[in-house]
């Protein structure tokens, strides 16, 4: 893994007056700059850390590939059971695919993904050596956590439970689940296996919750049960919650301050096609929110570029955020709101923090996350990683 020494030079560090950052062995530092250290002119741009890309599926993007017709119904396992279907004769390979798509997330910012990668007992544990190929391959272009994820449900699909004990121990570091009403149709059995796989593994949980309305929050509230049991407070992430995105302030209230007091995380994706939770009263709550492109050009749908500003764009329009302060909080949630809820160390662009960062030629924080300007230029752990928008040649 690379770490770098480089002076970046004439920044506005997070919008404010013009200087240099100085990185040395991957890290901001403090002090004079040596004799003969790599210099980056910034031109003035705004110095951002890195973007966290928190919610993604780099196994199954379809990048590169020749235009994907989508004629896939409407409902939630309409496109499950569409794309179980389609990887058997689309030819997606997770490492090129994944390689493709990290790239791309490179060029626009992203230092680090998280990625939901698909184990089941039609792919077995594919996807996850892909992804982890990949992961070796860019390891000094970009940071990607994995997460085991049961796309095709779990208690449903015999077999699916082994498969995930065997992701875990191949690296994935995270544990998934998915819809425990809704698609496993067996909550406490879907929530007793994966926190019990948490629990025996060490690792974290981060569960799709697609589920609307009391359904939804009956499982967000057998969620918060377990990670209080377990003590596993900073260690869950409920991606989509659109349960909390309900009109019923007397359901949605509670569950926002359990949601504070068990420190469990929430992921949006700004989705237009559901209720989705309220960015402003899950922070003014404590609650700490993180935001993820989701699939990216895949069998579910056409659209995403794996640019983390322009979600933050679409969270402030989602959310009505129009004030300069407001687009603050949706800047927070592509930047230190993912770093927090994926656990990241010395992340930001203080000193000691690790030399993550990316420029953008904006004025100011607002209109930077208000027209996310392209042509950014970033910087990894000290090395410059991808310029003007244009990602270094992958290593392979």
């Amino acid at each position: 893994m690379t770490m770098g020494d480089l002076l970046v030079r004439n920044v506005r560090t997070l919008g404010a007056t013009s200087g240099d950052i100085l990185i040395r062995a991957g890290r901001i530092a403090d002090g004079a700059a040596p004799d003969g250290i790599a210099v980056l002119d910034g031109g003035s741009r705004i110095a951002l850390p890195g973007l966290v890309e928190a919610h993604t599926h780099l196994d199954k993007t379809l990048l590169g590939l020749p235009w994907y017709r989508n004629e896939v119904g409407p409902r939630l396992i309409d496109r499950i059971d569409n794309e179980r279907s389609a990887r058997k004769t689309l030819p997606i390979d997770p490492l090129v695919q994944s390689a493709r798509q990290a790239m791309l997330s490179v060029s626009h910012g992203s230092t680090f993904i998280r990625s939901h990668v698909d184990v089941d007992t039609d792919c077995g544990v594919a996807g996850i050596e892909g992804v982890l190929a990949t992961r070796a391959a860019l390891a000094d272009i970009v940071d990607i956590d994995l997460v085991a994820f049961p796309q095709s449900g779990l208690l449903v699909r015999p077999g699916t439970v082994a498969l995930l004990e065997q992701a875990l121990r191949m690296g994935a570091e995270t544990v998934g689940g998915l819809d425990p009403c809704a698609i496993d149709r067996d909550p406490k059995g879907h929530l007793d296996t994966i926190f019990g796989l948490a629990d025996r593994f060490g690792r974290g949980v981060d569960i799709h919750l697609h589920e609307p309305g009391e359904m939804g929050a009956f499982s967000m509230e057998l969620i918060i049960e377990r990670t209080r049991a377990l003590g596993m407070q900073g260690r869950v992430v409920i991606s989509h919650a659109f349960c909390l995105g309900m009109p019923d302030a007397g359901v949605v209230d509670p569950l926002i301050a359990a949601l504070a007091e068990a420190r469990i995380a929430i992921m949006t994706t700004a989705s237009a096609s559901r209720p989705v939770p309220s960015v402003p009263r899950l922070m003014q709550a404590g609650v700490v929110v993180c935001a993820g492109s989701d699939g990216i050009r895949d069998t579910w749908g056409p659209y995403g570029n794996a640019d983390m500003l322009e979600r933050a764009t679409m969270i402030g329009l989602r959310n009505n955020l129009r004030r300069d302060d407001e687009l603050m909080l949706a800047l927070a949630v592509v930047t230190s709101g993912g770093a927090r809820a994926l656990g990241l160390h010395d992340y930001g662009l203080a000193p000691g923090c690790i030399g993550d960062l990316v420029l953008v030629e904006a004025e100011t924080l607002a209109e930077a996350v208000a027209q996310h300007p392209g042509r950014r230029t970033v910087v990894k752990r000290g090395v410059v990683v991808a310029r003007d928008g244009v990602p270094l040649p992958a290593p392979f």
